[in-house]
């Protein structure tokens, strides 16, 4: 009986102990990033950038791999590790742009920014959206579509990409918000009516 009851308890402890491990890497990057000398002048090889690169993928490995493989969500680990390595990356060395989206000199920074953006904004919000399905949708097919998932959480991420890129263009308020919200609120619906649930 003893044997059983730390066996059912020990993928517990390990998810509890990755969990701590993921914090305490995400806690330090954000402590470099937020305080570390990691200015653009530095070296690449600088043993500052260096240790805040590895807490980066670190961070990301041991958030995003047991979330893909405790919710069957393939790319997930993939999607998350190298979109919060791009966007962080891109905050921490390369210089914040002084002009506006459709300036040459800053394109590359923001296109950059966007791509980090969108990918990370999926990552983390694929397993919320996987969770919810269960909840909301009344159908098993439907409930565990992780083509469905993917779909919504990459809406999401281009979401969160084109209110940034409408913030670059100096043109983000509540109308353009509201406006382009509501479009991606019709287009999942549509999409919704459109296309058979996806099994896992």
């Amino acid at each position: 009986m003893t044997e059983t009851t730390s066996n059912a308890v020990s993928p517990v402890r390990l998810r509890l102990l990755l969990a701590v491990a993921a914090g305490l890497c995400w806690a330090a990057a954000i402590s470099l990033l937020l305080f570390g000398n990691l200015a653009p002048g530095l070296n690449w090889l600088a043993p500052a950038r260096m240790l805040f690169s590895g807490l980066v993928v670190v961070a990301g490995m041991l958030t995003f791999v047991p979330l893909e493989r405790g919710l069957g969500l393939p790319g997930l680990t993939v999607e998350g590790v190298i979109g919060s390595s791009l966007l962080l990356s891109m905050l921490a060395f390369v210089p914040a742009p002084t002009g506006s989206l459709l300036e040459l000199p800053d394109l590359p920074v923001y296109t950059m920014l966007l791509v980090g953006l969108m990918l990370s904004g999926a990552a983390v919000v694929r397993p919320f959206l996987y969770a919810v399905g269960q909840r909301i949708f009344s159908q098993r097919a439907r409930a565990r579509d992780v083509g469905r998932v993917r779909r919504q959480s990459y809406e999401f991420g281009v979401w969160l990409a084109a209110l940034t890129a409408l913030a670059g263009l100096r043109v983000l308020n509540w109308v353009s918000l509201l406006l382009i919200t509501t479009a991606f609120v019709i287009a999942e619906l549509l999409l919704l009516s459109l296309f058979k649930a996806e099994p896992e």
